[in-house]
């Protein structure tokens, strides 16, 4: 047990080390910027603040210590009515092993609508069209090491398409979560997500013929060399307590304090209030204190009902506002068996 709080305490000793860091914007100076919209209408509702969450399988993205607590098999999928018309489609499953911990997939696909090929002679568009995308593939593994502390990894693939180009990279995940058992339940947990090498965009449009001197048939091949960019790492550390636990009611308060590499740090928080365990109210505010930021204010709700006694079914709803780009409406739909 004393390794085990040793280990917990040098880990957020870390973290604190790189959040009493200068906060410097570096917005537009990573890639994948998919890997930085959050899953789960539960998670949304609370404001993102989910570091500290257990026995969920959105636990997986934002700590994937928190999947330790999954005892049996669950499958989630998840809907992002992102901001500018993109789409954004997250798909997870979980199941327990007993003496081994939990294991688990998960994949994303980030899709939106063709745009137009536009170029100086051609402003209107040429008559062709492109289109952005990206897929992420992982396999995760927790496991509760005593009663009170597990601890979590993801393996990414991680994939970019622009028109013709794309870019790919393998990623990490770490996360650890502690339980104390105090005021009901209190829980401090920490992860690291996006941790792997920098990625850079190849593909045939980088190709180039350049004709040199005045002569016929003077042309040489030549390659259009991009620069690399690094992955969005994120560090999270968060607190969460059940400040009401009763047979019928439960509320549950969270705070997470969010280092991004490629932003300003922010703070996520989150209220949810549960009757019986069956119905769910949720409110939050995500990424305050973020320099420039559009995100605020949200909320969500929720409700599970038992299917032909064999299976549990979740339905989740979240609203996230985004200021002067609106908003995004995120749904989950979850099943425990």
């Amino acid at each position: 047990m004393k390794t085990i709080g040793k280990t917990l305490i040098l880990l957020l000793m870390t973290v604190s080390a790189v959040f009493a860091q200068s906060g410097t914007n570096k917005t537009g100076t990573t890639a994948a910027q998919f890997l930085k919209i959050g899953v789960g209408s539960r998670a949304l509702g609370l404001g993102g603040a989910f570091t500290t969450f257990k026995g969920d399988l959105n636990s997986m993205y934002w700590n994937p210590a928190g999947i330790a607590h999954i005892y049996s098999r669950e499958a989630n999928f998840n809907h992002i009515d992102w901001i500018a018309d993109v789409n954004y489609d997250y798909a997870s499953f979980a199941t327990g092993i007993p003496e081994l911990g939990t294991v688990g997939v998960f994949v994303s696909v980030l899709s939106m609508g063709e745009m137009k090929v536009r170029t100086i002679d051609q402003p209107e568009g040429t008559g062709e069209f492109f289109n952005y995308g990206t897929l992420m593939v992982g396999i995760s593994y927790a496991r509760a090491l005593t009663d009170n502390f597990s601890i979590g990894f993801n393996g990414k693939y991680i994939r970019e398409k622009l028109y013709n180009e794309t870019a790919s990279a393998l990623a990490l995940d770490i996360g650890t979560l502690y339980t104390i058992p105090l005021l009901n339940e209190f829980r401090i947990g920490a992860s690291i997500s996006n941790f792997g090498p920098k990625m850079k965009m190849e593909g045939r449009d980088l190709y180039r013929i350049v004709h040199v001197g005045g002569g016929i048939g003077n042309q040489i091949n030549t390659l259009v060399e991009l620069e690399e960019f690094e992955l969005p790492l994120t560090f999270r550390v968060g607190i969460a307590a059940d400040f009401l636990k009763t047979q019928d009611q439960r509320v549950t308060a969270a705070i997470d304090a969010v280092h991004p590499n490629d932003n300003t740090e922010v703070v996520n928080s989150g209220v949810e209030y549960a009757w019986n365990e069956t119905v769910f109210f949720r409110a939050g505010m995500k990424s305050l204190f973020e320099e420039g930021g559009e995100q605020g204010l949200t909320f969500g709700f929720g409700f599970n009902t038992r299917l032909f006694n064999a299976a549990l079914l979740y339905l989740d709803y979240a609203y996230q506002d985004f200021g002067r780009l609106q908003n995004a409406q995120h749904i989950s739909v979850s099943i425990k068996f």
